[in-house]
Order: C-alpha cells, then structure tokens, then sequence
C-alpha cells in the first residue's frame, strides 16, 4: 500500500478537484468575495489600511506590571511628543489618547506603511489607586505611568497559599 491510497481523494477520482483551476475554485472565489466585502465595508469607515493595521495590532504597544505598591503601564510611542499625548485615568480605567502627525506631505510618498492619526488605548485597572500620586515620564518614545495603590488595596492583597494534594 502505497502513502497515495491513504488519501482520501485519490482512491476515487471524482472527488479530486482536479477539474477546477485555481481561479475558478470555490474556495478561493469564496475568500476574494469576502476580501471584497470587507474592504467595501471599510471603506464606508473612511479608515486607511494603515489604520486598521493599527487598530487590529492596538498601537501603541502598551505593557503592564503589578507589585504590591503599584501598577506600572508602559507604552511605546515613537516619534511623539509629551505634548502629543494625553494620559487620562477616571472610573478605574486608565485612558492614552493622540495623535501622529506626519512630517511629510503625502505628494511625495509613494508608499508608507508608517500610521498617522489619532489613537486612543483604554486599560481597565481597577480601583484601590491613589489618584493624587499617579505619575507619568516619557523618555525616548516611551511613555510610562507609575499607578500607586491606595493603603486599603494594600491591605486587601492576601496571599493564598496552594496545597499539595
């Protein structure tokens, strides 16, 4: 028995889809209908692939750390400027919002694969912050928000031990 009788279309050959080309498989007409469909409908959004690039990928890039004193965010936004971003924290949930201008007019672009715009990046942090004590520094393209924890959500932290069974 050879490895070819173990595939399933090779033992009858009316199923082998050898009488399609590729053009005209369903398959491949199925995803360039719906390649189709999806850029019409981001195209009623009026929003650039590079935007929904950025959109998809959630720039800027944003980590986040927790230790017993604090909550530390950190986001990489290059090529900005302090003054570019906002940095917003009310009801728990911690907001970064700008926007990237480009240097360049659009005359002389061929291609770009580079976003400009506006962003906005919401992170759900919760209570139990010292709202006055929040701080943020940017440095080389990267924005860092320190979030101290209140005395109270210091005290709620309790460590549960895991037992062995």
């Amino acid at each position: 028995m050879s490895m070819r009788d173990l595939i399933p279309w090779t033992r009858n050959d009316k199923l082998a889809p050898t009488s399609y080309g590729i053009e005209d498989h369903p398959l491949f007409t199925l995803q360039r209908e719906m390649d189709r469909f999806l850029d019409n409908a981001w195209r009623r959004f009026a929003i650039s692939p590079n935007e929904r690039d950025m959109f998809a990928s959630g720039w800027p890039s944003m980590e986040m750390s927790e230790t017993e004193r604090e909550i530390r965010v950190t986001a990489e936004i290059p090529g900005l400027d302090e003054k570019d971003v906002e940095v917003l924290f009310d009801n728990g949930v911690l907001t970064l919002k700008g926007v990237k201008k480009s240097e360049v007019e659009d005359k002389e672009r061929q291609f770009s694969e580079r976003f400009f715009g506006r962003f906005e990046r919401r992170l759900a942090i919760g209570d139990g912050i010292d709202r006055d004590h929040i701080d943020a520094s940017f440095k080389n393209g990267v924005l860092t928000i320190v979030l101290p924890k209140t005395e109270e959500a210091k005290a709620e932290t309790k460590r549960i031990p895991i037992k062995r069974q």
